[in-house]
């Protein structure tokens, strides 16, 4: 359900500066975007699972606040990201 360490550390080293940057806005939506994504499979099984429903909101709309501050700040940084993590069909 959680993202493992490896796989943090890989994101981290695709989208931040260097290996210890984990407080960029890009690096901190791929996190997000990861959690989202393993949440999907768990509500295929558990579709009464209100609780983890909300928690799942929650990291969307702090997505989706992340992904606005790229967007206001560098708009082809923020091209990358959508392009890379295949958020916007």
């Amino acid at each position: 359900m959680s993202v493992t360490q490896e796989k943090k550390l890989e994101l981290v080293k695709k989208f931040g500066k260097n290996e210890k940057d984990t407080g960029t806005a890009e690096v901190q939506v791929a996190i997000l975007t990861e959690r989202i994504n393993s949440l999907r499979d768990h509500f295929a099984n558990h579709k009464k699972d209100h609780a983890s429903r909300r928690g799942l909101m929650k990291m969307v709309g702090r997505r989706r606040r992340l992904l606005d501050y790229i967007k206001r700040k560098d708009i082809e940084r923020y091209r990358s990201v959508i392009k890379t993590l295949g958020l916007r069909k």
